[in-house]
C-alpha cells in the first residue's frame, strides 16, 4: 500500500517513510506508515497474536506503543528531531486478532523546546484509546546524514 503525502517536503517525506519501514522496533511490532503530512502521522498495525498479553486480550502496550510512534512521527514531519518525555494513555476497547488498529497523531502546540501533541488509536470506527504526549526538541534532521 502507498503512503499518502500530504504536504511534507518531499525529500524529508521520502527520508521519514524509509526510516520508518527500517525501524527495528517498528519491525517487531508490525507498524506501517499510511500517510504523513506537516504535523500529522497515520500509523497502523495487523494484531496478530504476538501481540496478546497472558490473558489473550491484545496488549494495551501495543496502543500505546502506536501512539507513541504516531505522535513522534508527527514532530519528525515538521523536519524536527525529538524524544518522548511524557506520554499518558487511557485504553477504552479491546481490539481483536486480526483486526487492524491504528493511530493518528497529531501536535497541539509546538514550543521552542517543547512539544505537545495527542494521538487517538482506533480499529474501524471504535476509539480503543487515546494518548496525549510530550515530546523535547534535540534538534533538526538531518536527511543528509541519517539523523
Amino acid at each position: 500500500m502507498q503512503v499518502i503525502n500530504q504536504g511534507v517536503e518531499e525529500e524529508l517525506f521520502n527520508y521519514l517513510v524509509h526510516s520508518i519501514e527500517m525501524t527495528p522496533y517498528y519491525q517487531l511490532l508490525g507498524v506501517k506508515i499510511r500517510l504523513l503530512g506537516p504535523g500529522l502521522a497515520d500509523l497502523e498495525v495487523e494484531v496478530s497474536h504476538q501481540h496478546t498479553n497472558p490473558l489473550g486480550a491484545v496488549h494495551g502496550g501495543l496502543y500505546m506503543s502506536l501512539a507513541d510512534a504516531a505522535m513522534g512521527n508527527a514532530v519528525r514531519s515538521l523536519g524536527i528531531k525529538a524524544v518522548t518525555v511524557e506520554c499518558a494513555t487511557s485504553m477504552m476497547a479491546g481490539a481483536s486478532l486480526r483486526e487492524t488498529i491504528k493511530a493518528r497523531g497529531t501536535l497541539e502546540k509546538v514550543g521552542k523546546n517543547l512539544i505537545f501533541a495527542s494521538a487517538r488509536v482506533t480499529a474501524g470506527e471504535k476509539l480503543l484509546a487515546t494518548t496525549k504526549g510530550t515530546f523535547y526538541r534535540v534538534g533538526l534532521i538531518d536527511i543528509n546524514h541519517g539523523s
